[in-house]
């Protein structure tokens, strides 16, 4: 669950991070009241869950009322490619004398938290990666000890801080590392993590990733979400317990289990398809959730066609064909849809959609067939015989 940059810094000051004073505001009345609060001059900026604000107009200084009231009014309601602002933060101005970046997340390969750290702030860390590598430093971490402030030091020293703030840098990685830690974050990341001219550090920005999986852990932040921009097939998804994520294409993808979905997004594009969604159906799918999945997937008027890649385990392939037989005769969707059964009671499911005869399914052997069939459908191409 990614969260706004001001729900972030909330995190951060939870846990020791400096941040500069600020108020989250909805209405530009609020706005202006929140930059006399915090006091002049303000950053005026737009909480949506996607970057490049600055360039689109959304982070704006204003030195007194009549500027944060023009700022407040042009920027709520600002479409930032795709995202409509709808919150503001109003945060104190900083000087800043030097910028850098800092991170926390998971090394996968690894399977071990990795810090990064660089002096080179204010740009995007693949930037810094491409064209000045000796100036990332990343340090892996051993998970049971957590990171040391010595081990910080060692960073922020290595990393080419400068000498009157390692510690202070220090501070922050260690502070960091806590807020990954300790609120089972995926991600947290500070760019830029800026020195003032008075040599305080503090985090200039947030960006935190939450493990949704995890919540059950940290009821308080069960309700930090951008609800308002987020998209209303996944909030609905969420709502009833499916693992659902929007993606752009046009073919519906359902599957029972996380890795066989993954593999099926994988094979619908190398076969030329732009998957619409992840859905996993999950373990023991019976033929009321089949149908809701269904729905969910119609749910998204740009689905062209849907593909079921079904290795039936737990997971039993009559109920999925009896879910799809219900969902038929409730929703009648419009698009073709390509069934591949395998696994336990895939025989009877198979002959149950045969004599279903659903208008539109196409049945698949392999999922290779399968994903070269949906593809076709999508297309508006015909294929073999129905099921």
């Amino acid at each position: 669950m990614d969260l706004l940059e001001y729900q972030g810094k909330q995190l951060f000051a939870k846990h020791g991070l400096r941040v500069s004073s600020g108020r989250a505001v909805t209405t530009v009345e609020d706005a202006v009241a929140a930059a006399g609060e915090v006091g002049y001059p303000v950053v005026v900026k737009a909480q949506v869950l996607i970057g490049g604000r600055g360039k689109a107009g959304g982070v704006k200084l204003a030195g007194n009322e009549a500027e944060a009231r023009e700022h407040a009014q042009n920027i709520l309601g600002l479409d930032i490619s795709g995202h409509i602002v709808r919150t503001l933060w109003i945060e104190h101005a900083s000087d800043i004398a030097t910028e850098y970046y800092a991170s926390v997340l998971l090394d996968r390969a690894e399977k071990l938290p990795l810090v990064i750290f660089s002096v080179e702030g204010g740009v995007e860390i693949e930037q810094v990666a491409r064209e000045n590598p000796q100036k990332l430093i990343r340090r892996h971490v051993d998970a049971f000890k957590g990171l040391s402030k010595r081990e910080a030091v060692e960073i922020a020293t290595e990393g080419g801080a400068d000498e009157d703030v390692v510690e202070g840098v220090a501070e922050a990685l260690v502070a960091l590392y806590e807020v990954w830690s300790e609120e089972d974050a995926t991600l947290a990341e500070i760019n830029p993590l800026i020195v003032t001219p008075e040599r305080e550090v503090k985090a200039l920005d947030a960006k935190v990733t939450l493990d949704a999986n995890a919540l059950y852990r940290h009821p308080e932040n069960q309700a930090l979400s951008d609800a308002e921009n987020e998209d209303p097939i996944e909030r609905r998804a969420r709502e009833e317990g499916v693992q659902y994520v929007a993606l752009d294409g046009d073919i519906g993808i359902l599957g029972n289990g996380a890795g066989l979905v993954m593999s099926t997004l994988d094979v619908v594009a190398q076969a030329g398809g732009a998957p619409a969604n992840f859905l996993d159906a999950g373990g023991g799918s019976d033929a009321e959730k089949i149908k809701q999945a269904v729905e969910l997937i119609l749910a998204n008027d740009a689905v062209k066609a849907v593909l079921f890649n079904i290795f039936g385990g737990i997971t039993r392939c009559d109920e999925v064909a009896r879910g799809l037989i219900a969902a038929f005769g409730d929703i009648k969707p419009t698009v073709p849809f390509v069934v591949r059964l395998d696994g336990t009671n895939d025989v009877e499911g198979r002959r149950l959609l045969q004599e279903a005869d659903l208008p539109g399914v196409h049945a698949a052997a392999t999922m290779n067939e399968a994903a070269e069939m949906v593809v076709a459908l999508a297309a508006g191409n015909s294929v073999g015989a129905q099921s």
